[in-house]
């Protein structure tokens, strides 16, 4: 009997704890004022914002991050400590003061680059040197002139020749020969060469000449 009364005052006793210090922490969760914290990231220049950057209370289990202009906004309580943290830039944390008579904080952050240097690495193609000594030497490497000289054959240069663009100066005289003949076009229909009395003059007097003859 007297040993079940003292198990339950023990257990009276320990609860009366923990429901103490559970009373402790709600009123100092609620002495804590709730500020919101908010500002913009920028480089170490202060030329570019950074957006992307994280930004949590590591304590709380809630955060969030930067915009595309480098600003954010996020509630805080007082005493918090705030961690901004972004891949490539060094890590920075801001301390929430313990008592703020504003309701509001602004920042302007800064985040500089962090340079990590790594040790040299070296890649080989096979896992031990007496190895890549016997690929090297059991290699058929061919010849770069029997190469050469394939490719400098009379078919492969007409081949390529006639699969060549058209250079510049082509390009301009096909373009000027269509002006001319645009140009032609809009004073009336093109001439034919047969129904034009000097052209067939121009002709007879070639043949009384005996100008196709000379030609033959």
């Amino acid at each position: 009997m007297k040993n079940s009364l003292l198990l339950s005052a023990t257990l009276v006793f320990l609860m009366g704890i923990f429901f103490s210090s559970l009373d402790v922490k709600a009123q100092d969760v609620q002495e804590k004022k709730v500020i919101q914290l908010s500002g913009i990231i920028l480089n170490s220049d202060s030329t570019d914002a950074v957006a992307g950057v994280n930004i949590y209370v590591p304590t709380k289990g809630r955060g969030t991050s930067s915009g595309r202009f480098g600003y954010f906004s996020m509630p805080v309580l007082e005493g918090d400590s705030v961690i901004f943290s972004f891949i490539g830039l060094k890590k920075q944390t801001f301390k929430v003061p313990n008592k703020v008579e504003s309701d509001r904080i602004s920042l302007i952050l800064t985040m500089e680059v962090d340079e990590i240097a790594l040790a040299e690495i070296e890649v080989m193609p096979y896992p031990t040197e007496e190895e890549f000594k016997q690929a090297v030497i059991a290699l058929n490497v061919v010849d770069p002139m029997s190469i050469s000289r394939a490719n400098m054959s009379p078919e492969m240069l007409l081949r390529w020749a006639e699969s060549m663009p058209a250079s510049g100066n082509e390009n301009f005289r096909y373009f000027q020969e269509g002006q001319a003949i645009q140009n032609q076009d809009l004073y009336g229909p093109r001439t034919l060469r047969l129904l034009d009395p000097f052209a067939w003059g121009q002709f007879i007097r070639s043949i009384k000449r005996g100008d196709l003859k000379k030609k033959d």
